[in-house]
């Protein structure tokens, strides 16, 4: 069931059983991507008292101290520390002096255990939903100082390869040429250019103004055996993926070139390949930075005081890839990725990972769509954290978040792990501090959950962190030092369709090696509907600003719209879909939807149009009940929202007359509304064949949303042209 709270946002965010950070009464969190417009929040409350009648408001917060995957007693020792312990008290020939050895002689401070008294009042303060969390850490990290046998390690010679994109991104950047991206990203200039890759739209953007980069074709991979990999990972790479699709040889090169990346073309088909590229990413460039430290390490032991070697190589934290998901299966997926390109011998804490994240259960019949299944199919909790640690033979799973090298959560959980802004002191980021690679798949799943969260997460990356965490920073590159993180870190969007959230999150990227937007020719959904041949016109109104969109639209259907639906009411006993009856009104935003509800519920001039109404906060009874007065006729028109259909993808019957307040952001879902709903009201003849129609308002505004369903070759002519209306058929 969806859940009950206070919506915020355009599209709403929640506020409920979950506390303030919106995870509601069900599994599944039920978002927003945008803050209100107070002023436009005072009208729709106004307009009626029903706005949230749903939905009660509950200001109570729950507390979230507890239920982070980081123990609340803090990590006493570093693993690279207590590595170079280890390999200082088994090499006989180490002779360095205390002063030099500093490192390697560090001792872990006891943890002061707690008092019975102090353990009851712990447990007396968890709540009912913390007392169940099954990400929580338990147990100490064990001691990493034998995860790695240095013999069977040194896969890879010690000399640095000039043409690895590791080597030339983080450990030797060229001095001159970061410098000049540099003031390219603090000046916000930027070289764009745009390409066509096989059959793909490619936007490269690199800082600065005189990079000879963005001249160069881009490059193309045909397999695996042309990456930079780390040995161990190179025969699995080839079993895996031993040649590279069209797509994937455009995509390896930007990946593991460590550009930042937003790919708008993701789907059910291409998600499989997708998930073990980043993957493989992934682990490779944890692998590198890991062996790195562990063979300095052992450099210094041997060599002791009598040296001039000071490596720089770590940040302020272990972890370094994070990994963003919509649900426990997402999780699941990319776990099983990630075993398929290291081939563990050994996984820890495996059984206690299946029986939390895995659901076996079949949910939903063949019938319902691909990318839904994608999504839901399995477990679709959303809120989870997780930390995975690698020793040179073994993946242990639920380490702690400090001891991790990758971290997979979701938007909601990781924001529950990082705490309440309100209580600062309590709030947990630092673990956030030297992530370098960060991976959201499936973003467009994310949207519809709360954009909010993943805004709050990529605010919190790479800040310096508030506490030492044992960090020995002799060690810590010289970039994390002066505030640069954010410089070097790579970002990998993965979505089905592009959105101003994902361009904006794209756009404030400042990564020194610029950034790719690839997305595909839209030739339009309106060619994919099947049998329907419904006349279909979208009406283009004008708005002054993007801030007073909305009240124009809800002018222009007030005053363009709602007028022919009245004219349709008022003819009498017509079977052919001549009257009111059989109209659907499509709306994408929870707040236009209150608005128009209200409308209708409220204003005299609609008094002989009866409405039921499906949103994404209207249970499973209650729907069902408003299809059935549809159908019946006893109510003639239906609103519908864009996130109820995401959520359930009900197949409505009786549907004569569609209107789109607004076009949907997936375009499966114009298809599936427009031509999949008609076709079943043709089916049931209950509409003569050719007689339905859709009607769209949209604005300038809409231009990515319109690109998709018209197509890419339309979009520019429908926005620009002085004429407001355009009919197909």
């Amino acid at each position: 069931m969806p859940p009950r709270g206070k919506f915020s946002g355009r599209r709403g965010s929640v506020r409920g059983r979950g506390g303030k950070f919106g995870r509601g009464n069900g599994k599944r969190s039920y978002g927003g991507a945008q803050k209100f417009n107070n002023k436009r929040l005072e009208e729709v409350e106004e307009s009626g008292s029903e706005m949230f009648d749903e939905a009660p408001p509950s200001d109570e917060y729950e507390s979230e101290a507890s239920i982070s995957d980081v123990e609340e007693t803090p990590a006493t020792t570093q693993p690279y520390m207590a590595l170079m312990q280890s390999l200082a008290k088994d090499s006989a020939s180490s002779t360095a002096p205390s002063a030099k050895r500093r490192k390697l002689d560090h001792q872990p401070q006891k943890a002061e255990m707690p008092s019975a008294t102090e353990k009851e009042e712990e447990k007396e303060e968890l709540s009912a939903d913390e007392e169940q969390d099954v990400d929580l850490v338990e147990e100490p990290e064990e001691e990493p100082a034998n995860d790695v046998d240095l013999e069977d390690d040194d896969d890879d010679d010690d000399i640095p390869d000039a043409t690895d994109p590791f080597e030339t991104h983080f450990v030797n950047p060229d001095s001159a040429e970061y410098n000049s991206r540099l003031k390219g990203i603090q000046s916000n200039v930027h070289q764009l250019k745009q390409l066509e890759s096989n059959g793909w739209r490619m936007f490269r953007s690199i800082p600065g103004q005189n990079s000879d980069q963005i001249s160069q074709p881009p490059t193309i991979l045909s397999s695996s055996s042309s990456l930079k990999l780390k040995h161990r990972l190179i025969e699995t790479a080839n079993k895996l993926r031993p040649t590279f699709d069209k797509l994937e040889q455009m995509m390896y090169p930007i990946t593991f070139g460590y550009q930042d990346l937003l790919f708008c073309g993701r789907s059910a088909s291409n998600s499989e390949n997708l998930r073990q590229m980043v993957c493989l990413h992934a682990v490779n460039h944890v692998f590198k930075t890991r062996d790195r430290v562990i063979k300095n390490n052992a450099k210094l032991a041997r060599e002791g005081e009598n040296t001039d070697f000071e490596p720089r190589d770590q940040g302020f934290t272990r972890p370094k890839v994070l990994m963003i998901l919509p649900t426990r299966e997402a999780a699941v997926k990319a776990v099983n990725a990630i075993c398929a390109v290291c081939d563990p011998d050994q996984q820890e804490n495996r059984k206690r990972f299946d029986e939390s994240y895995i659901d076996r259960e079949v949910k939903f019949s063949a019938d319902k769509p691909a990318d839904f299944r994608d999504l839901f199919e399995g477990n679709d909790d959303d809120m989870f954290r997780i930390g995975i640690k690698f020793t040179r033979k073994t993946i242990k799973y639920f380490a702690q978040f400090y001891n991790s090298d990758i971290l997979l959560a979701s938007p909601l959980g990781l924001r529950m792990a990082i705490g309440s802004e309100e209580d600062k002191k309590k709030m947990d980021y630092d673990f956030l501090s030297s992530i370098e690679v960060v991976i959201v798949d499936h973003a467009d799943a994310l949207l519809n959950q709360n954009w909010e969260h993943v805004e709050h997460i990529f605010e919190h990356l790479n800040r310096q962190p508030r506490e030492a965490h044992g960090c020995d920073f002799s060690r810590v590159r010289e970039w994390y030092l002066d505030n640069q993180a954010e410089n070097f870190r790579q970002t990998i969007v993965f979505s089905a369709f592009n959105t101003p959230e994902l361009s904006e999150l794209h756009r404030r990227g400042k990564n020194w090696a610029g950034r790719v937007r690839v997305q595909p020719e839209y030739n339009g959904v309106i060619q994919e509907l099947g049998p329907v041949k419904a006349k279909q016109t979208f009406s283009r109104f004008e708005a002054p600003s993007i801030a007073d969109e909305p009240d124009a639209r809800f002018t222009y259907f007030t005053s363009a719209i709602i007028p022919s639906l009245l004219k349709l009411a008022g003819r009498k006993g017509s079977n052919s879909g001549a009257d009111a009856g059989g109209t659907l009104i499509f709306i994408p935003s929870y707040l236009d939807f209150v608005r128009v509800r209200n409308y209708f519920s409220t204003s005299d001039t609609v008094e002989s149009l009866s409405f039921c109404a499906i949103s994404e906060y209207t249970d499973v009874r209650e729907a069902s009940r408003a299809r059935s007065h549809f159908l019946s006729g006893r109510h003639k028109i239906l609103l519908y929202t864009e996130r109820s259909h995401h959520f359930r993808r009900y197949l409505i019957a009786g549907v004569r007359r569609v209107i789109m307040y607004g076009l949907p952001d997936n375009p499966i879902f114009y298809r599936e509304i427009v031509g999949g709903f008609l076709a079943k009201s043709e089916q049931d003849m209950r509409l003569e064949s050719g007689r339905g129609s859709v009607r769209v308002v949209f604005s300038k505004y809409d231009v990515l949303k319109l690109e998709r369903v018209v197509g890419s070759k339309r979009v520019g002519k429908m926005i620009r042209e002085r004429g407001d209306t355009f009919d197909f058929i």
